[in-house]
């Protein structure tokens, strides 16, 4: 009989109950520190947006560090923040005779049904990783200041390069795990 659930967050019960603390998620933790810090500090002296590298490495998590994701979420966030770019055109192309509104709402509709129509056959491009980064990169470029070029670029090398650390800290983990059973 499965676990009664609780109807406020739908998790058995017994989920709801304050997890033990567990030496190897904290360790983890403390050397993941490492690259974040790292990457703040590089990003904000060059005064590069951080929020494309570590929207990949969040994502990279949400898979469960499933490294054969990897290049469906590089390859989604590149496509997804360069649809901001083909956005301009589009948009900039049907607004005479659309109107502005009417040609951001096909550009979304023409975007979002490539993204689910052609999702299981091209999946490296159209993905969910590319519909989040359009979403934030649209958010992003509103802010002010749009720079789709330099947000793919620290997508791809940013998040590789964050990505890659969370992998090296995994192995580095497994490592100290194989030497302490010994």
């Amino acid at each position: 009989m499965p676990a009664p659930r609780d109807a406020r967050n739908h998790t058995p019960e017994h989920a709801r109950e304050m997890a033990k603390l567990d030496s190897q998620r904290l360790i983890f933790g403390a050397f993941l520190m490492i690259p974040i810090i790292l990457a703040e500090v590089v990003f904000g002296h060059l005064r590069l947006p951080a929020w494309p590298a570590f929207l990949a490495m969040i994502l990279f998590f949400m898979e469960h560090m499933n490294p054969k994701k990897v290049p469906e979420i590089l390859v989604g966030a590149v496509f997804g923040i360069a649809c901001i770019i083909l956005a301009g055109i589009f948009i900039k192309m049907l607004a005479p005779s659309l109107g502005l509104e009417l040609a951001r709402l096909v550009f979304i509709v023409v975007i979002v049904y490539l993204i689910v129509a052609f999702g299981e056959m091209v999946p490296m491009v159209f993905n969910n990783y590319a519909f989040l980064y359009l979403t934030v990169a649209g958010v992003a470029a509103t802010a002010g200041n749009p720079q789709p070029i330099v947000w793919m670029a620290i997508a791809l090398v940013g998040g590789a390069a964050l990505i890659g650390s969370v992998v090296g800290i995994g192995r580095l983990m497994m490592g100290m795990a194989a030497r302490a059973v010994k």
